[in-house]
């Protein structure tokens, strides 16, 4: 069996159709029918059951399916990898970010260009905590920078910097005017807050089940962005990271620190620890590292 073989089978087992995966595949549907004929006589045993309604895998065709999504994978990141070895001074660099790096990524790019002004960059927001690992693991970005302490034996995560999560809120609420607000403070208050899976909803959960306290949320988003326009509106407060607040906003937002050990959190860069990195990748990731030293 052969790379394309195994490529024709596992789009077939994809789609569960000949006739969309030869479409997909670009070649005659015949012709994919026979290739699977062919691995399956190289085989030994039926890999595919096809009916009136749907093709199915056998238990053979799910082992290797199975197995072979891993190979065409690696030879996926394998040949990226090669193609990543003349990455010297041309090519793309993709960074995975969190929302609140805008503050500073921005000036590590600035230096970096001056020894690589040929890189093309793609900046991609990657929020979710699964979709942190996800991205690193497909090859979909080249390095991370995240608020998760990756704990995986096949990523690297490294410390940056410490930042505070704070308050902020309209300047007519009358929580403004209070010199010390605590976390109690914010029960009954209309809360907005991350949805599930993201690691900076799980800090302030764990900041209000410290003081024994809840909070009421009446809104759930995805972005600080989003967070801030509700909180222009006067309709509810929140809690971000004060880097994405560092910059003067506008004049109706108000920022307040709360003393609380769970409102404090580590930015992370994380990379695949096996993974080649090219020249270009690598000072990138040295650049940054320096610019928190």
């Amino acid at each position: 069996m052969d790379i394309k073989q195994l490529h024709y089978f596992v789009t077939v087992a994809d789609q569960l159709s000949y006739s969309k995966a030869a479409q997909r595949l670009h070649i005659s549907q015949p012709s994919l029918s026979n290739a699977i004929k062919n691995l399956e006589l190289e085989v030994g045993s039926p890999l595919l059951e096809r009916n009136t309604r749907k093709v199915e895998l056998t238990d053979a065709g799910k082992i290797l399916y199975t197995k072979a999504t891993l190979l065409l994978s690696q030879m996926n990141m394998l040949k990226k990898e090669m193609e990543e070895v003349k990455l010297t001074g041309s090519g793309e660099l993709i960074i995975g970010i969190i929302e609140s790096v805008k503050h500073w990524i921005p000036k590590v790019i600035r230096t970096y260009q001056d020894r690589f002004p040929d890189i093309h960059f793609k900046l991609l927001e990657v929020l979710g905590g699964k979709a942190v690992k996800e991205s690193l693991r497909k090859y979909h970005t080249h390095l991370l920078i995240t608020n998760q302490c990756i704990e995986e034996e096949d990523i690297e995560s490294l410390p940056l910097y410490e930042e505070k999560l704070v308050l902020v809120l309209h300047r007519d609420h009358p929580l403004a005017q209070k010199e010390s607000i605590h976390i109690k403070d914010l029960e009954q208050e209309s809360f907005i807050i991350s949805t599930e899976g993201f690691q900076t909803r799980a800090d302030i959960l764990r900041a209000f089940s410290l003081e024994q306290a809840a909070p009421t949320i009446k809104f759930e988003i995805e972005r600080f962005e989003t967070a801030l326009t509700l909180v222009r509106e006067n309709l509810g407060i929140t809690i971000i990271p004060e880097n994405y607040v560092s910059e003067p906003t506008d004049a109706s937002i108000v920022r307040k620190t709360i003393h609380s050990p769970a409102l404090e959190r580590t930015i992370y860069v994380a990379y695949m620890k096996n993974r080649y990195l090219a020249p270009a990748v690598q000072t990138f990731l040295e650049e940054t590292r320096r610019n928190f030293a």
